[in-house]
């Protein structure tokens, strides 16, 4: 017992560099695959330089905010009872946080955008070696973040051996994941809505027409999005998950922090060793739908993890511990890994359920569009409503049934087994992108029909796998966030969060709220940078001879520079929001205010994120539904309602809803690092309220 807990955070380390590794196998692989003629390439060389060059724009962006918040780590601990010594380690793992995060999505989004026009080359000869191109290069990305996860949690454990100190690496996360999600949701979609609105609606051109100035930055718009956002996101939640886990860990087992983070760790290595096994399960026939191998790369991923998981319960737990007067066997810990498992399949499901093309909740969109976009937009935001109860429903049954076998202790269990099938998540995400690259490669290159047919099938796939992914973002995000809430409690010296204290109120709605002003400046956001967008496509259209005749080219160039800077420039706010309030709630009105606020953020955070994730999903969907030739096809009225509905829910499912996962662990993860300056800490209202007493 004692060597394994000693040793896990080596195992950790190693087991990391493992997944690099073969992260580094699959590179080789897709690279190895032809580009396709000098025209496929030339359009992949486009995405490839639009979308680095958003990268390199917002990481510059982003140094200034990473420094000043290194400083004041450094300095404000280490002016702190708590000393230099611990200031410097905080901040170090601050910066290791961000840097990593970056790290990952450079690595992804440089493979998946070279692996479109290999994806699209490969859909001329076969389904199957054109799955196999665009699910390895979306697998690099997805072991790139479990494995950059798990070295950065387990290396900084055995280098500063503290999780309290280290809890500043899952905020550094945070930080990054934050401003990838906004910037890269509201680049994605600037893009998408011009292109759409005056490609599709106005002109009546194709998605992927080579006539459109936008098409381009749509496309980068994709992994900007999907890719380095998706990835930035779970890395974050990674290490959030298992750095609480491993302070929970160490108050209930006997206080040994070793042997309190060596579960957490092992389980992180179980689950990313299981997400490599499962990459090679992923293939498929002719015939065959894509769909099934991608869920064979799933379903291999979470029987494999609970499989292991089985067998380090028993090997690293004693064989009975007490947590908060509930007496603990290793097989009630099992039943909490299962529990987290579950939540995966389920939220899954669910969300297929309500964004597939082929379930009633989109074809009722569909239905609706006929009779115009003010019915295809009310049946959509129902549509989203509806979704969130089953979600809850989930969370709730997962939540009460992980603390029935194991307390706290188990509900941190359950966050850790969900997130540790991260690699095989992001990389059947990150395949979505490069499958809709490869067929607006195959559209712009003027490759002969089959191939397109091909890509879009693979491209169908990969948007209820988008869906899916995304749904698991949310949901492992609220159970996230109960794991760091009770982690919080600890660290914060606090026995209860009284509901009936006034000040407790107060901090549940500004928590309530802060979503709801998030998400607006979010969906504004994407509003000011799409106005622009339409501006530029209108006057390319109208100022550039020969462009809807095919005979000129359009200036891409100009649209994806637009769609960079207006990210850029809108993302600020939203991520000051985000991180300010936690810090102002905290000094105003103290530690019993914060606690309330991260539980009304959560809440209402989770619902509103289920919400505008499936609308969203549903919306996109109703329009592909209606693409396929029913309700009357393409350029009949019905087309644009569901054209115009699916513009609405783009920001919904693409910037505002996937930002909240990373709002909801920012709020949780700065709280933390504050938390221990919160012990006799009761704000400045009530020292103004004590002293107009006196």
């Amino acid at each position: 017992m004692v060597w394994v807990d000693s040793y896990a955070p080596w195992v950790g380390v190693v087991v990391g560099l493992i997944g690099l590794l073969m992260a580094g196998f699959f590179v080789s692989n897709v690279m190895r695959k032809s580009p396709g003629n000098e025209k496929m390439q030339e359009i992949s060389k486009a995405i490839q330089e639009g979308a680095m060059a958003f990268l390199n724009r917002q990481y510059r962006t982003l140094i200034p905010f990473v420094a000043v918040i290194f400083t004041g780590l450094l300095v404000l601990i280490g002016l702190s009872e708590r000393g230099w010594e611990i200031g410097w380690k905080t901040a170090v793992s601050f910066l290791a946080g961000s840097v990593l995060s970056a790290v990952a999505g450079y690595i992804g989004m440089s493979v998946t955008t070279r692996a479109n026009a290999r994806t699209t080359e490969a859909a001329r000869t076969s389904l199957n070696k054109a799955l196999g191109v665009s699910f390895r290069g979306g697998a690099v990305m997805g072991l790139s973040v479990a494995a950059l996860g798990l070295l950065g949690v387990a290396g900084l454990f055995l280098l500063f051996k503290d999780a309290e100190i280290i809890n500043s690496f899952a905020f550094g996360a945070s930080a990054i994941a934050l401003f990838a999600r906004v910037g890269g949701g509201i680049y994605t979609k600037a893009a998408d809505v011009g292109a759409d609105l005056v490609g599709k609606v106005e002109a009546g051109i194709p998605e992927d027409d080579p006539r459109n100035p936008a098409v381009i930055a749509d496309n980068v718009g994709d992994n900007v999005g999907d890719t380095a956002g998706m990835g930035a996101d779970l890395f974050e939640s990674y290490a959030a998950t298992a750095i609480a886990g491993m302070l929970i860990g160490a108050i209930f087992l006997t206080g040994n922090l070793w042997q309190g983070a060596a579960l957490f760790i092992m389980i992180g290595v179980v689950g990313l060793l299981s997400s490599i096994a499962a990459c090679f399960l992923v293939r498929t026939g002719e015939k065959a739908n894509p769909q099934m191998a991608l869920n064979r790369g799933l379903w291999g991923t979470n029987i494999l993890t609970a499989l292991g998981s089985l067998g380090l319960v028993f090997w690293l737990l004693p064989a009975e511990f007490e947590v908060e007067g509930l007496m603990v066997s290793p097989m009630r810990v099992f039943g909490a890994v299962v529990c987290g498992l579950l939540v995966n399949i389920a939220i899954g499901l669910i969300t297929e359920h309500f964004t597939s093309s082929k379930r009633k909740p989109a074809r009722s969109i569909a239905e609706a569009s006929e009779t115009g976009p003010a019915t295809n937009i009310i049946t959509g935001l129902s549509v989203g409503l509806k979704s969130t109860a089953a979600p809850v429903i989930t969370i709730c049954i997962a939540t009460w049934a992980s603390f029935e076998l194991a307390g706290v202790y188990g509900i941190a269990v359950a966050a850790m087994a969900m997130l540790s099938t991260a690699g095989i998540i992001v990389a059947i995400d990150s395949f979505g992108p490069v499958a809709d690259n490869a067929g607006g490669i195959a559209e712009m290159a003027e490759l002969e029909p089959s191939v397109r047919e091909t890509t879009d099938e693979l491209d169908a796939v990969g948007n209820t796998t988008a869906a899916v992914a995304k749904g698991f973002a949310i949901g492992s995000a609220a159970i996230t966030a109960l794991a760091l809430f009770h982690a919080f409690k600890g660290l914060a010296g606090l026995e209860v969060i009284n509901i009936l204290e006034p000040v407790t109120i107060i901090g549940v709605f500004i928590g309530a709220a802060l979503p709801f002003l998030f998400s607006a400046y979010c969906m504004q956001a994407v509003s000011k940078a799409a106005f622009e967008m339409i501006a530029e496509v209108r006057r390319q259209f109208k100022e550039i001879p020969g462009l809807m005749e095919g005979k000129a080219k359009a200036d891409y160039a100009a649209c994806v520079d637009i769609s960079t800077k207006a990210a850029i420039r809108q993302m600020i706010v939203p991520g000051l929001l985000a991180v300010g309030t936690p810090l102002l709630v905290a000094l105003l009105l103290g530690k019993m205010a914060l606690g309330g606020m991260l539980a009304g953020g959560t809440v209402s955070g989770f619902l509103m994120a289920i919400f505008m994730a499936n609308a969203g999903g549903a919306w996109d969907n109703a329009k592909k539904f209606i693409e396929k030739g029913y309700k009357g096809g393409k350029g009949t009225p019905t087309h644009a309602a569901a054209v115009i509905g699916d513009t609405v829910g783009d920001p919904f499912k693409d910037t505002a809803g996937p930002s909240l996962n990373a709002l909801i662990k920012v709020m949780g993860t700065i709280s933390l690092i504050i938390a221990p300056f919160l012990i006799n800490w009761d704000g400045l209202l009530a020292m103004l309220s004590a002293w107009l007493g006196q």
